[in-house]
């Protein structure tokens, strides 16, 4: 489960972690295109950090159809945000998640949980069934477990060639099935963090959600250096969507005088954890148009994201291929901005939000960066080199920055702008 909260940093990185750079002109009809990669990502300020090697093997069977498997590992160190925020002149003390031990964050630093490490093993294959001359159809599987999050999925994807190849109509599903184990358990939606040592909030052991997607798009050859393709992507996820290791401050009741203790009982500390909703629609539109000049290639696209939380994202991804005499320099640009979800919640006020009987007054709340308004920019540079007829290598580095808005907060609370570097290795050979 730890991986995923950096699911954003990286996955403009991963989505072209498995391709083969340049097809390979001499392969035989039997052979296997290989494909290795390491992907390393690291932010700034002793935050996350996570290696990343990767395999994929392809090949055709006859009569058009073709398998490809895939396999990734992840590893995973460092720290990350729990959902409090800092405060000057205050040390802050939070539990860990099994409840046997705690950390303390010094005053006005910003809370980081950095006692996880975790690593992730995803396998993946691919069927591509060919129907006839102009139509196929991909079946696709995947599997992925870490020590506290288990995933297995299932997909579908059709495409039919029409108008002398020059256009593609497709159309594809996806269903995933994911458990949620967290360590020390799941715990009660809006209850408080508990002292180390104390008997935690914990509701059962695990928790299931369910993603459903579902595509459709055309890609058409406008001309012989022209292509276009537009995708829409509806999607649906239900069940558990929390963020166990996330929690939410609880501050005084500005109205009473209060504290924001006042809720709590014996071994309470003023944080309560998180709560989302437990179902999500989203919608996604995207728009890819590639242009070959007479050696260069420019590569395009915008995404356009919107979800039933209030979410909405825009994302320009611009790459330029320029041809050296042997090789080959790729600069590339990102820029993505997003609004807050509705429930994104800087903290919880006493009075107003919660009582002090400890209900709290709200639906949802969460104050998961991930959640809130904010912008990242990407720019990064790729040098690939074939080797021979039959292989290439390639390395691509990249500087991501991102700015979070919080809004109105006070001096010091601001959730802290995130930098990080990603460096890629990929060599891509036929055997």
């Amino acid at each position: 489960m730890q991986l995923k909260k950096i699911k954003g940093q990286m996955a403009a990185a991963t989505c072209a972690l498995l391709q083969v750079a340049t097809p390979v002109a001499n392969a035989a009809e039997n052979d296997w295109d290989v494909d290795t990669a390491f992907l390393y990502y690291g932010e700034a300020d002793g935050r996350v950090q996570a290696a990343e090697p990767a395999i994929y093997m392809g090949r055709n069977i006859g009569d058009d159809d073709r398998i490809d498997l895939r396999v990734v590992v992840d590893a995973l160190t460092g720290a990350t945000p729990n959902g409090a925020y800092a405060v000057n002149g205050v040390a802050q003390t939070f539990t860990t998640p099994s409840g046997e031990s705690s950390y303390t964050i010094a005053p006005g630093d910003t809370p980081l949980d950095s006692t996880f490490r975790d690593v992730r093993v995803a396998l993946g294959a691919d069927y591509t069934q060919s129907l006839d001359r102009m139509s196929k159809i991909i079946w696709g599987a995947n599997l992925s477990g870490e020590h506290d999050y288990f995933s297995m999925g299932v997909s579908a994807n059709y495409s039919k060639d029409f108008n002398n190849r020059n256009t593609t109509l497709s159309a594809g599903v996806g269903y995933n099935n994911d458990t949620v184990k967290p360590g020390g358990g799941v715990p009660i939606e809006f209850a408080p963090m508990r002292d180390q040592g104390a008997s935690q909030n914990i509701d059962g052991s695990s928790e299931t959600k369910t993603i459903i997607d579902f595509m459709v798009g055309i890609t058409q050859v406008i001309d012989r250096k022209t292509m276009v393709q537009l995708n829409l992507s509806l999607g649906t996820v239900s069940g558990y969507q929390n963020d166990p290791y996330k929690i939410v401050t609880v501050v005084d009741d500005p109205v009473a005088g209060l504290p924001s203790t006042a809720f709590l009982t014996a071994n309470d500390l003023p944080y309560v954890f998180e709560k989302r909703p437990d179902s999500r629609q989203k919608s996604s539109l995207f728009l890819k148009a590639v242009h070959h000049l007479d050696e260069d290639v420019i590569n395009a696209s915008y995404r356009y994201y919107s979800d039933d939380w209030g979410i909405k994202s825009h994302t320009l991804d611009l790459k330029y291929r320029y041809e050296l005499a042997a090789s080959y320099l790729q600069p590339h640009v990102r820029y993505y901005s997003q609004s807050a979800a509705d429930f994104y919640r800087h903290n919880l006020v006493l009075g107003t939000d919660i009582n002090t009987a400890g209900d709290v007054l709200v639906d949802y709340a969460s104050h998961d960066y991930r959640l809130a308004e904010s912008t990242t920019t990407t720019l990064g540079l790729k040098y690939g080199i074939p080797m021979d007829d039959n292989s290439e290598f390639s390395v691509r580095g990249e500087l991501i920055t991102q700015s979070v808005n919080d809004g109105a907060v006070p001096a010091g609370q601001e959730t802290p702008d995130l930098s990080a570097i990603m460096l890629q290795l990929n060599y891509s050979f036929v055997w």
